[in-house]
């Protein structure tokens, strides 16, 4: 054993006798963040909507009119194009390519059958490529570069195969690496010819409000482009309160043409006879308007930055000078993707398991688990305590150093 091996296993075995238990393996919001909307539990003085609805009954699929209005005002679309329902986001993702199989969207028929593909961009969100892998949609991975997905592969990929049905995308703060989509991504996007006629980007736009840094990261508006560029139904846009409010109990949305639209709401109204409209009232309630939400997400922010912080410098002391390694500086969002020289992302997870910090598996940023040079690792800084963070990453650090050099 080399002596930089040497110090690398007794730096982590000290590290071990800490006896730390550590679960990272999600991105979920800290206590003290969701403190910061438990003001839900006093924002229903009344169950009446502002036009008289009783939001206890039945009705109104769509969600409450004020509700939609409040997404419209956060997305910057028509309230009249927007669809509230569920408190996540994942579940009308998982409904539309649900119905988009047995059904149809509006301009083709049902994709059971046409042996649908999906694109994902890679590193990518593991639960889409679960709705995927479970509906029988096969995936293929295209790289995710600085500016977004590479188009010129994707451009190649849609502009050949009917069968390429959809892509997953996450526009800003990418989960695990940050990335944003440059504005001239998003309009390539909704401009590329396509041999199906019924493409359509699954647009899940989840850290729209979620800013790191006093940079408001503002992306193009793929629904505009896309109907600038004469493609009005192909992209379905999709957010939540998760992140914002409650991650379990928020309100979630979806907003798309009025084809779209109308598509929705007559196969939604078959799965049930309205949502949960009192959660849709008190949200309403408390985030009132877009400026209220972004003076929330600053409160957040406030909270999580400290965390990333805390990380990036514990990864800068131990990992600046290991070769073939880096990591992300996210401007907002959840994440940072922590990138191994190839072949060390499992061997590093399994380290920092026994040292006590449980990971996202090696491989979840790729459909069907396989990063093919097995080198990412996403780090999930939110639910610790700050003290916890840093000793974590501090941790990781050394697991990967070790797995390195042994």
């Amino acid at each position: 054993m080399t002596t930089a091996a040497h110090s690398a296993q007794a730096q982590y075995d000290q590290f071990r006798q800490r006896g730390l238990q550590l679960d990272m393996s999600r991105g979920k919001p800290a206590p003290d963040q969701l403190d910061l909307s438990n003001d839900l539990l006093d924002a229903l003085p009344g169950f009446r909507a502002a036009d008289g609805t009783d939001a206890r009954n039945y009705g109104l699929g769509v969600g409450l009119p004020e509700a939609r209005a409040l997404f419209g005002g956060l997305l910057g679309v028509p309230a009249a194009q927007v669809a509230v329902d569920s408190s996540a986001s994942l579940a009308l993702m998982h409904d539309v390519i649900v119905y988009a199989l047995l059904n149809g969207v509006p301009g083709g028929q049902p994709w059971v059958g046409q042996q649908p593909v999906f694109l994902c961009p890679v590193p990518g969100y593991d639960r889409h490529f679960s709705i995927c892998e479970a509906r029988g949609i096969k995936m293929i991975n295209v790289p995710l570069k600085d500016d977004g997905p590479d188009m010129d592969i994707v451009e190649q990929l849609v502009a050949n195969d009917p069968a390429i049905k959809g892509m997953w995308c996450v526009p800003k703060y990418s989960n695990p690496s940050g990335t944003v989509y440059s504005d001239a991504v998003v309009r390539r996007l909704a401009a590329m010819k396509t041999a199906a006629p019924d493409f359509r980007l699954m647009w899940d736009d989840a850290y729209r409000f979620h800013h790191l840094t006093d940079e408001k990261v503002r992306i193009a508006d793929v629904l505009a482009e896309s109907a600038s560029a004469g493609h009005p139904d192909r992209a379905i846009v999709f957010a939540s309160t998760s992140k914002v409010s409650w991650a379990g109990s928020g309100i979630a949305a979806l907003a798309a043409s009025p084809a779209n639209i109308a598509w929705w709401t007559r196969h939604a109204g078959i799965r049930s006879i309205g949502p949960d409209k009192i959660n849709q009232l008190r949200h309403v309630r408390l985030l009132k308007d877009a400026a209220t939400v972004e003076a929330l997400m600053m409160r957040h922010a406030a909270l999580l930055k400290p965390k990333f912080d805390a990380v990036l410098a514990q990864f800068g002391a131990h990992l600046g000078d290991v070769a073939g390694v880096s990591w992300t500086v996210p401007k907002g969002g959840y994440f940072i993707d922590l990138v191994t020289p190839p072949g060390f992302a499992r061997k590093t997870i399994a380290l920092a398991k026994e040292a006590g910090i449980t990971l996202t598996p090696a491989g979840a940023a790729y459909p069907y688990g396989v990063d093919p040079e097995d080198s990412h690792i996403r780090i999930a800084p939110s639910f610790p305590s700050l003290p916890e963070i840093t000793q974590a990453a501090e941790g990781i650090a050394l697991a990967l150093k070790l797995a390195v050099a042994a």
